[in-house]
């Protein structure tokens, strides 16, 4: 079942409310869906994912038919729910709190201190989605990403197998792809090819709390670990 009405009924209520900055939107998902737990974690990630696009959208300074295309393209938002998303998206857009404070709380969906966490992990993947829509990542748009993965407490070296997916790198860009060593036996390769596979598969993302809806995230991130798998192995297995 779509989540687009809860979505929409927590905009409503939201835009409502005396305040109705970004930095509390996460405890007002916390509270409104208190009895529900999965409900409350596909909404909190659709609404991330909105407000989080709206600030880079801010930072950046343009918004493009291209970057609207591909929101459009990992959001399919019924004709009739696509005003109360609009709104959500320019509250997030014109509110004078910082991306960092709404990231911050965003990064609580997985607990204290916790580094790389996979709903935040596909948060960012969604937003680099949308960045390099344009056929370009724009230096602020870049400034953007990795400033919310530092405050999602995404590594460094895990932050570059994310950018790897999206930014061609040369030369090295399989190895980053899979987040193994460059030069490893192609058993620890194939190893950890299936691992990435296993962890992708949409279904995982769905248990997560990725809601059906935005399942491109899981087809676009498999088709980058099967393309890098496929050159590591053409270049490390015998003709």
């Amino acid at each position: 079942m779509s989540i687009w009405n809860s979505i929409s009924e927590f905009i409503a209520y939201i835009s409502n409310a005396a305040s109705a900055g970004m930095a509390d939107v996460v405890d007002a998902v916390r509270s409104r869906f208190a009895a529900n737990a999965d409900l409350r974690r596909r909404v909190a990630f659709s609404v991330a994912m909105i407000a989080l696009s709206a600030k880079m959208a801010k930072a950046d300074g343009v918004v493009t038919q291209d970057e609207i295309r591909a929101f459009h393209e990992i959001f399919e938002v019924p004709a009739r729910e696509q005003r109360n998303v609009a709104r959500l998206y320019d509250i997030a857009k014109q509110d004078v709190a910082g991306f960092e404070i709404y990231a911050a709380r965003m990064a609580r969906l997985c607990g204290s201190g916790k580094e790389n966490c996979p709903v935040l992990e596909d948060i960012l993947d969604g937003l680099f989605h949308i960045a390099k829509a344009d056929g370009a990542m724009h230096e602020l748009e870049g400034t953007f990403l990795r400033e919310v993965a530092t405050v999602f407490k995404i590594s460094e070296a895990h932050y570059e197998t994310i950018l790897a997916r999206h930014i061609d790198l040369g030369q090295a860009d399989p190895w980053r792809v899979l987040g193994i060593e460059r030069g490893q036996p192609f058993a620890d390769v194939k190893k950890q090819y299936r691992k990435l596979v296993a962890n992708n598969h949409p279904d995982k993302l769905i248990a997560r709390g990725l809601p059906e809806e935005f399942i491109r995230i899981a087809t676009t991130r498999i088709a980058a670990i099967n393309a890098a798998y496929e050159m590591i192995e053409r270049g490390l297995k015998p003709a």
